[in-house]
C-alpha cells in the first residue's frame, strides 16, 4: 500500500484515520464510511478502541520514512510487539464481537485471542521470507539468525541450507506454541462462534505444514493451503469444539499488549 500511495500519502491516511477512530469513540462518526464501526461500537459496548491505536501503530513499522519504520527485528521481543500490533490486536477486536461462553469472561479469553493472531503472524512471515526479501525486509529475528548462522546476503540470495531449515523449524515451532494456546481459547468462545475460529486455526497452521512439504523452499515456492483442502478440515475442526474443554487458560500472550 506505501508503494501504490507513497510513504508520505499513507502517514498522512494513517494519521487522518487516527482521528476519525478517537472521533467515533465519542460517538462523533465523520461520515458514512465511519457509521458502521460506530454502530458495531454501540452494539458491543466492551470493544476497546486501544487495539485500533496500536494496529495503526503496526501499520507505521512498515511504511518507509515514518518514525516508527523497521526492515530488521533484533530479537523475538521486538518482533512479537510487531505481531502484536499488525495481528494480536484483531483478535482482541473481534473477541467482544464474537463472545463468551457463559461463565468465562472477556479477559479471560483475551491471552488465547493475542495468541491466535500472533500466530497467524508469525505464519505470514514465514511463508513470505522471499517476497519480503525482495522488498529489503527481513521480518525474522536477528539474534535467531546468528543463532543457527543464518545471514543477511543468504536470505537476499535465497540459498536454503541445513541452518536455514533448522531456523525456519525454530520459528514453526514458536508459531505451533502460539497455536496450542489459542487453541485452548476456543471453548471459551460463544458456541456459535467456535466453528469459524477453529477451521481458521486449522486452515493457517496448516501454512506451517506446507513450508515443511515444500523442503523449507518460500524463495520459489508459495505455501498455501487449498480450498478442497480448507473445506477437507472442516469436518476435524467441528470435531474440536465437541469436547468441553475447561476454562481457566487466561493471561496474556504478551507482558505489554499495548507497548
Amino acid at each position: 500500500l506505501a508503494t501504490m500511495l507513497g510513504p508520505d500519502r499513507m502517514a498522512q491516511d494513517l494519521e487522518k484515520w487516527e482521528h476519525r477512530l478517537e472521533k467515533i469513540w465519542r460517538n462523533e462518526p465523520t461520515d458514512t464510511l465511519d457509521l458502521a464501526l460506530a454502530d458495531t461500537k454501540q452494539r458491543y459496548p466492551d470493544l476497546d478502541i486501544q487495539p485500533y491505536r496500536d494496529m495503526i501503530k503496526g501499520m507505521l513499522m512498515d511504511t518507509p520514512g515514518h518514525a516508527l519504520y523497521q526492515t530488521r527485528y533484533e530479537t523475538w521481543d521486538d518482533l512479537e510487539i510487531y505481531c502484536y500490533r499488525v495481528a494480536g490486536t484483531v483478535g482482541l477486536m473481534t473477541l467482544p464481537v464474537l463472545g463468551t461462553s457463559p461463565g468465562c469472561t472477556l479477559e479471560q479469553a483475551r491471552g488465547p485471542a493475542l495468541s491466535l493472531g500472533i500466530a497467524f503472524q508469525i505464519t505470514n512471515i514465514l511463508r513470505d521470507v522471499g517476497e519480503d526479501a525482495l522488498r529489503g525486509r527481513i521480518y525474522l529475528p536477528r539474534e535467531d539468525m546468528e543463532k543457527f548462522g543464518v545471514s543477511e546476503k543468504q536470505i537476499f540470495d535465497g540459498i536454503i541450507d541445513q541452518n536455514y531449515k533448522d531456523l525456519l523449524n525454530f520459528e514453526i515451532q514458536r508459531a505451533e506454541s502460539f497455536y496450542k494456546h489459542a487453541a485452548l481459547g476456543i471453548p471459551m468462545l460463544a458456541p456459535e462462534a467456535r466453528l469459524a475460529v477453529s477451521t481458521s486455526l486449522r486452515v493457517y497452521k496448516g501454512i506451517l505444514d506446507k513450508i515443511i512439504q515444500n523442503d523449507y523452499d518460500n524463495f520459489r515456492k508459495r505455501a498455501y493451503v487449498s480450498k478442497l483442502e480448507k473445506f477437507s478440515m472442516m469436518p476435524a475442526a467441528w470435531l474440536d469444539i465437541q469436547d468441553d474443554l475447561p476454562f481457566g487458560i487466561g493471561g496474556s500472550a504478551l507482558h505489554s499488549s499495548s507497548s
